[in-house]
């Protein structure tokens, strides 16, 4: 595997790999890998001759900077990581190599998406988001860029992103990976003590009830039902809520047709879950 910190040396890079007809497979990331992390770089692998993986931890999609502070770092288990997940490329950059003083920051027109779930509860996240994919996209111009569903919303923006700014790369999106209990994968995992990893259990179980009890009609009984919940058991509750599943738009009846995904996002003391569901 190829460390390289610098955006010129890695177009370079993959310019060459470019010019034999190597297909570049893209795995953006912040580190702190888990298995989810390692089953996007074998599906990459699977798919490209070349696996690209960036770690960075974006500055701009933290709304709180005790949260940035607090981001686990574990580079070198990482690093061990992806070596054995036969990843070729490993992007490191700096802040100040992704955001050059004096740049100018673009802004993203990314409309009704980012004002619910999660663009309503950390503004700015989204365009935060799409900053550093973009910058990222264009570095590594991969055919492929991978994505896990666990994070539904922001592959939404993600691939409305692409649209926007035309980039020549397809965005496949892998399922959420889970712990044997059924716990979403996740690095904020990391911070969870015993006990808090045992109540993490309730929102998983909190998205199963609600599709082992939906039903055609009214949704805002099963919503609030599940809400409370997860604050009797100890959760403050950014939103319980279910979308369709291709817009995102907030439903409160549901027609028995139209494709839903009921999305969580909740505080566990200081650590924030989210999780969804496909209905």
């Amino acid at each position: 595997m190829i460390l390289i910190k610098n955006i010129y040396q890695l177009q370079k890079l993959i310019r060459k790999e470019k010019n034999s007809s190597k297909k570049i497979g893209f795995v953006p990331t912040m580190g702190a890998l888990h298995q989810g992390h390692i089953t996007l770089i074998k599906e990459a692998k699977s798919k490209n001759d070349i696996v690209v993986c960036s770690i960075f931890v974006n500055p701009t999609q933290f709304n709180n900077p005790e949260d940035l502070k607090k981001y686990p770092k574990t580079l070198e288990a990482d690093i061990d990581k992806l070596e054995a997940a036969g990843c070729s490329i490993l992007f490191l950059p700096e802040v100040a190599e992704m955001y050059p003083e004096g740049e100018k920051q673009k802004i993203y027109d990314l409309g009704f998406l980012e004002t619910v779930l999660e663009g309503k509860y950390r503004p700015k996240h989204f365009q935060g988001v799409c900053m550093i994919v973009d910058k990222l996209l264009l570095a590594v111009t991969p055919h492929i860029l991978y994505l896990g569903r666990k994070d539904y919303q922001q592959c939404m923006v993600v691939k409305a992103m692409i649209k926007l700014e035309n980039h020549e790369t397809d965005l496949v999106i892998c399922d959420t990976v889970r712990e044997a209990d059924g716990l979403a994968m996740s690095s904020r995992n990391m911070r969870l003590n015993i006990t808090e990893r045992q109540q993490a259990l309730r929102i998983i179980e909190t998205l199963n009830t609600i599709k082992q009890n939906l039903k055609r009609g009214d949704l805002v009984t099963i919503k609030k039902e599940a809400e409370s919940f997860l604050t009797n058991n100890g959760y403050k509750v950014d939103y319980v809520e279910i979308a369709d599943a291709n817009t995102l738009e907030l439903q409160n009846t549901w027609d028995g047709n139209t494709k839903l995904v009921a999305l969580v996002a909740a505080y566990l003391n200081e650590v924030r879950l989210i999780d969804n569901i496909l209905l």
